[in-house]
């Protein structure tokens, strides 16, 4: 296990160190030094326990991927995962919230991080529309799945593989999620809400037209690498939809941009470092119900951002929903296979 987490390990003691340095150098004393430390582990642990979903729902697709987009997604896929949703994100929140330049937001940041921390967090009810509607759509789509053979939990996903061929039956739960999680807001924020998720659902149509043109039938070299891009799309905009609340959450211990980007970028290297494992092992394919779990915390992710647009639930909580479903289906998964091991050893003793 420690060959595919020796990578993160290095980074985070490379980060922590950098974090160190700036500690001293914004404090000047032991202490705040490892004040700033604790925020950055803290950050890192809160990055961790927020995506580990994300993880298992990467894994679940990346195991499908030709290997050279998945080692693309893993390289390419976390320098925009760490330096864009992390660092680069809420700078153009900024940017296009204040109406200004790069530079003037990157020392806005620095200079007056209140006032940043203002601005990030105003564009919070947009952020948890865009997510919650695209998060949404994700783990809809693999419960509404007419071909769908292998359930989890019976009495839910077995009538809802029966009514999948339904035309769009996806793209009205969203709406209707939207339009009743808008009557909670004000006229000014459900407008907002409204318009985001509609993005969200927008990204999400947009993304699976482009894997449909990408993925012909019978796939040739060249159109294995077109779908393999394709892929790599999609979960590049499932990443950031999920980093949405982490990043957001991250403002409750600090408003540093530079302390908040070391801290979820540790968290985020972990994040990957867990991916591989996943893939290289064949978890997902060797516990059969894993699957099902990550798409049941997507979905109850996007409930949760929803939620948040007008009452907030810890980021503590968030993360522990997604966790103990996945916990749950692997625990699911476990009893399964000895159940068909001592099938198969009753058969192999008849």
């Amino acid at each position: 296990m420690l060959k595919h987490f020796w990578g993160s390990l290095m980074f985070t003691a490379v980060c922590l160190a950098v974090g160190g340095w700036y500690g001293w150098t914004v404090e000047g004393t032991v202490e705040g030094m490892l004040s700033i430390l604790w925020i950055c582990a803290v950050l890192a642990v809160l990055e961790v326990s927020l995506s580990f979903d994300n993880a298992a729902v990467n894994a679940s697709i990346l195991k499908d991927m030709d290997p050279v987009w998945q080692r693309r997604f893993l390289t390419w896929g976390i320098a925009i995962a760490v330096f864009g949703m992390r660092i680069v994100f809420p700078l153009v929140i900024v940017m296009v919230a204040a109406g200004i330049g790069p530079i003037d937001a990157v020392e806005l940041a620095l200079s007056e991080p209140d006032e940043y921390q203002r601005i990030v967090s105003d564009a919070h009810i947009g952020l948890m529309g865009f997510g919650g509607a695209f998060l949404g759509m994700v783990g809809l789509k693999f419960f509404f799945d007419s071909e769908k053979e292998l359930n989890w939990i019976e009495a839910i996903e077995r009538p809802l593989s029966k009514v999948a061929d339904i035309e769009a039956i996806s793209i009205g739960l969203v709406l209707l999620g939207t339009w009743a999680t808008s009557t909670m807001l004000a006229d000014a924020d459900a407008l907002t809400f409204i318009i985001a998720a509609i993005g969200g659902l927008l990204t999400y149509l947009v993304v699976e037209i482009v894997n449909h043109l990408l993925e012909p039938p019978a796939p040739s070299t060249g159109d294995v690498a077109r779908a393999g891009f394709g892929a790599f799309l999609y979960l590049e905009v499932l990443d950031a939809s999920f980093s949405f609340d982490g990043v957001i959450g991250a403002f409750a211990l600090t408003n540093n941009l530079i302390i908040i980007a070391i801290g979820l970028g540790i968290g985020a290297m972990f994040v990957r470092s867990m991916t591989i494992f996943l893939v290289n092992k064949g978890t997902m394919s060797q516990y059969r119900f894993l699957e099902h779990g990550a798409f049941y915390a997507i979905l109850a992710l996007a409930v949760i951002m929803y939620i948040n647009t007008f009452a907030h639930i810890p980021e503590v909580i968030t993360g522990l929903i997604g966790a103990v479903l996945i916990g749950l289906a692997f625990w699911a998964s476990v009893r399964s296979n000895r159940a068909d091991a001592r099938t198969a050893t009753g058969e192999a003793f008849s």
